[in-house]
């Protein structure tokens, strides 16, 4: 990330998506899951308010969307990358898989990381996009493992891995 704004924007999104992931795991945790998912999802939101300060702070300074072309190449691939999670997920449920939605939306989201970081000028995403497919690929079988449902597996891993990669943009931003 070369840009302050940047770092900002990805630690308030990536916050903001990791409290949603926390929340999306709290489905049906296990009872003692359920405290330190509440805080996880209390931190992820501090950390997006703080990037959203940051942002609103550095807002007329630089961004990588600003380059020719960012911006439509970032709708395209944000576009493609909804309408796979939807009907992704449409699919799954229609046949009766919905405990697989929330493992579906997170290797789209994941995979989705690729292409964008070359829009964004943002190779920490490259590592995020590989943890996010990890867990992807790890949540079913590591559910059936605990019998707890994929939602929760899933969404632990998926948040951690957003907020671990919204602590680390704030971190940029900050020292920037």
């Amino acid at each position: 990330m070369n840009h302050v704004r940047d770092a900002a924007m990805t630690a308030l999104i990536f916050g903001f998506f990791a409290s949603a992931w926390f929340g999306w795991a709290q489905e049906a945790p296990p009872v003692a899951w359920k405290k330190r998912l509440g805080i996880a999802g209390g931190v992820s939101i501090a950390v997006s308010l703080a990037g959203g300060i940051l942002a609103w702070q550095h807002w007329s300074d630089g961004s990588a969307l600003s380059e020719p072309g960012a911006m439509r190449r970032y709708g395209i691939i944000v576009g493609i990358e909804c309408v796979a999670a939807a009907a992704g997920a449409l699919v799954l449920g229609l046949r009766g898989k919905r405990e697989l939605i929330a493992p579906w939306i997170c290797l789209v989201v994941g995979v989705h990381f690729i292409p964008l970081a070359g829009p964004l000028q943002s190779p920490i995403l490259f590592p995020l996009a590989v943890a996010m497919t990890l867990v992807a690929a790890g949540a079913t079988p590591l559910a059936r493992k605990r019998d707890i449902p994929p939602s929760a597996t899933t969404g632990v891993g998926a948040g951690v891995s957003l907020l671990t990669c919204a602590i680390a943009a704030l971190i940029i931003a900050v020292t920037r």
